[in-house]
């Protein structure tokens, strides 16, 4: 460890020295490939809520990929010029039941913890908050009713998803291949 670390200071002493040179003013620069570390766990506690936590995630990415396709969908067909709110309500009508249609038995069969990740996970995607959502696309009482709902089992409709709190799931996302989307790291900066 001792010789890496050395060997670090070493290069990056160099590096300096050569790039304050008057006659050779070039910087160098290295771009490293992610690595990805493994998780210790603390105790068996530790690793069985992960691992809980990993199956809870992969059940509901079926409903997550399906809800993030519907948003964007929905969003460029609103975006479009010329379209009458009438036909914005129709559309977004239309797109709801298609997919109460296609998933709602299925989601009436998620546990509250699944659906607490799910509403987590889609304004993770979509980097919007799930009341901002309703109320942008139904209407403000039915976001009202919602978040009355949600503030009854422990949640928030009307908040910002904040990965550095949630730093499991995020491991769990990018284990299964969903990295933080670029509004995020834009934020960052």
């Amino acid at each position: 460890m001792k010789r890496v670390t050395f060997f670090l200071l070493f290069t990056i002493v160099i590096m300096n020295v050569k790039a304050q040179h008057p006659a050779d003013d070039t910087l160098y620069s290295v771009l490293l490939k992610d690595v990805y570390v493994k998780a210790k766990w603390k105790n068996d506690t530790d690793r069985y809520r992960y691992n809980q936590m990993k199956y809870y995630v992969t059940t509901i990415l079926p409903y997550l990929d399906a809800a993030t396709k519907l948003f964007k969908e929905v969003n460029t067909k609103l975006d479009e010029p010329g379209i009458t709110k009438k036909e914005k309500k129709a559309f977004v009508n239309r797109k709801e039941d298609e997919l109460r249609e296609q998933f709602e038995n299925r989601i009436k069969g998620l546990n509250e913890t699944q659906g607490v990740l799910l509403v987590m996970l889609i304004a993770r995607q979509t980097d919007l908050n799930i009341y901002k959502i309703l109320q942008e696309f139904k209407n403000p009482l039915t976001a009202m009713k919602w978040q009355a709902w949600a503030r009854l089992h422990g949640m928030n409709l009307d908040r910002r998803y904040h990965p550095e709190e949630e730093e499991r799931l995020e491991l769990i996302m990018y284990e299964l291949g969903y990295p933080l989307p670029v509004s995020y790291v834009m934020d960052k900066r």
